[in-house]
């Protein structure tokens, strides 16, 4: 389940490294710039409407249908003749990469309540790995081959990733018999019901906005004359980054044994931390330890607030993690807006700014909801 996330997720994240050269593909096309935003919104736009059926259908047979779905998407995205039927693709290509989401949950009900945090964390490694990786390859392929051709490497991919859970997934009946609309409608009552998840939604959706500015801005940043640096360079430091996959793992750990709360706020400091060292050190070598501690603290941060989410209500874990997760990707879809707007202007300084500000907004909402209880005991 881990491994298949990790494919899925991974398709969100090729074009990244790859901007600068679909910019020369498509000149005098300036939209070409929002690609990442897009696929971003595709998936913000799948997690909300498609990540409800998982408590209402069977998963497995979900699963498998959003996987070759995905694989047309990445087909209609290598073939798009132009920046705007590229965004269209990009649009599809996000809203079926959902499937990953798909996957936590599921995972998550098949743990015992003594282990799921340590569950979250193996598959959350997937995720993360899928993550990073991803701008590897995109970076190293886009580079010397071209961007079509990493979307049509990704075809196979899904294709053997819903082989993959045809093979393996068991087959669990639904845990709720509420029809679709229902589904959708709940989510406001699961939104005003539960302070913790909008909480955790609201938090996680500025530490991935966070995130996302850093690897939207990265290649267009190395290919600076400071560094001259190009897209297979950008795409290496995905490799740097997964240090973090060893974060989700020992983050769910330390969830199961100290509570939740404690990871998420160390995380949210070491995003900080990152966006500071980035901001008065300007370095390759500042750029390589501070993704590290970034993408450490972010999934630091995920993996122990959705170890919060999923403990709210066991018979609502696909929605609950659709009101997260689409959180989550509207702040990253914002994120990767404001970076483009925050480079053009302001460059650099603008970027570390808006990534370090994110971080600090997070830590505000957490800070909040930590005085909370606190304040209503007092009442």
């Amino acid at each position: 389940m881990a491994a298949a996330s990790g494919i899925a997720v991974a398709n969100i994240y090729y074009n990244q490294p790859m901007l600068g050269i679909m910019e020369r593909d498509f000149p005098g096309q300036p939209i070409t710039g929002f690609i990442p935003t897009a696929t971003q919104l595709g998936y913000a736009f799948g997690l909300f409407f498609v990540l409800p059926l998982g408590d209402i259908v069977h998963r497995r047979k979900l699963i498998i249908s959003q996987f070759l779905i995905l694989a047309v998407a990445l087909v209609l995205a290598a073939l798009a003749p132009t920046a705007w039927s590229l965004i269209a693709a990009s649009l599809v290509v996000g809203a079926s990469a959902t499937v990953a989401q798909q996957i936590v949950p599921y995972a998550a009900s098949l743990a015992e309540p003594e282990k799921r945090g340590a569950t979250i964390g193996t598959v959350m490694a997937g995720v993360l790995s899928g993550i990073l990786f991803s701008r590897t390859l995109s970076g190293f392929v886009g580079e010397h081959f071209g961007w079509r051709d990493m979307f049509w490497l990704g075809v196979p991919m899904a294709l053997a990733a819903s082989a993959l859970m045809y093979a393996v997934l068991p087959d669990h009946a639904p845990v709720s018999r509420m029809a679709y609309r229902h589904a959708l409608r709940s989510l406001a009552h699961l939104w005003k019901g539960h302070p913790a998840l909008r909480s955790a939604a609201l938090m996680q959706a500025a530490l991935f906005g966070s995130f996302t500015v850093f690897w939207t801005v990265l290649a267009l940043y190395l290919a600076t004359p400071k560094f001259g640096l190009g897209a297979d360079v950008a795409g290496l430091f995905g490799v740097v980054g997964a240090v973090g996959v060893f974060a989700a793992p020992l983050a769910g750990k330390v969830a199961d044994r100290k509570g939740p709360y404690f990871v998420v706020w160390l995380g949210t400091i070491l995003t900080i931390a990152a966006w500071v060292m980035f901001g008065f050190w300007s370095s390759l070598v500042a750029l390589v330890i501070g993704v590290i501690i970034l993408d450490f603290g972010i999934q630091s941060a995920l993996v122990s607030n959705q170890h919060i989410v999923y403990a709210l209500d066991p018979g609502a874990r696909s929605r609950l993690n659709t009101i997260f997760m689409t959180a989550m990707f509207l702040g990253g879809a914002a994120g990767a807006a404001l970076a483009s707007a925050a480079w053009t202007y302001e460059g650099w300084v603008g970027v570390t700014a808006l990534g370090g500000a994110l971080g600090i907004v997070a830590l505000a909402i957490r800070g909040f909801e930590h005085r909370r209880p606190k304040a209503e005991a007092a009442h």
